[in-house]
C-alpha cells in the first residue's frame, strides 16, 4: 500500500508544497463540510494508488492564511502545484474516476 494523504499547515505550506520535488495536490477542506467528507476517502485511495504526486490536506479553519492567499471561496477546493506554481484547480466534490482522470491529465 502506498502513502496516505499528508496534513499540511500555513507554516509548512512552503516546504511541503512549494518546495516539493514532485507535484502536490492540496485539498482545502473543513470538518463541517459535507462534500469534503465525501472526497476524503477518495483522496486517501488516490494517495495510495498514484505514483509521482503527493496528496495533501489543509484544514481551512485551522489555517486561514494560505486559503486566503489563493482566493479559496468554496470548499472542497483542490489545487495542484507543480514546481512551486499553481498548475490547476478543481472546486467541488468529484467521483473518484473523474478526480483520477483530471489528476493524471495534469501530472502526466
Amino acid at each position: 500500500m502506498g502513502a496516505a494523504t499528508k496534513a499540511i499547515t500555513d507554516s509548512s505550506f512552503e516546504a511541503d508544497v512549494l518546495k516539493s520535488g514532485q507535484p502536490v495536490l492540496v485539498d482545502f477542506w473543513a470538518e463541517w463540510c459535507g462534500p469534503c467528507k465525501m472526497i476524503g476517502p477518495i483522496l486517501e485511495e488516490l494517495a495510495g494508488e498514484m505514483q509521482g504526486v503527493t496528496i495533501a490536506k489543509m484544514n481551512v479553519d485551522e489555517n486561514p492564511m494560505t486559503p486566503s492567499k489563493y482566493g479559496i471561496r468554496g470548499i472542497p477546493t483542490m489545487m495542484l502545484f507543480k514546481n512551486g506554481q499553481l498548475a490547476a484547480t478543481k472546486v467541488g466534490a468529484l467521483p473518484k474516476q473523474a478526480l483520477q482522470t483530471w489528476l493524471k491529465e495534469q501530472v502526466g
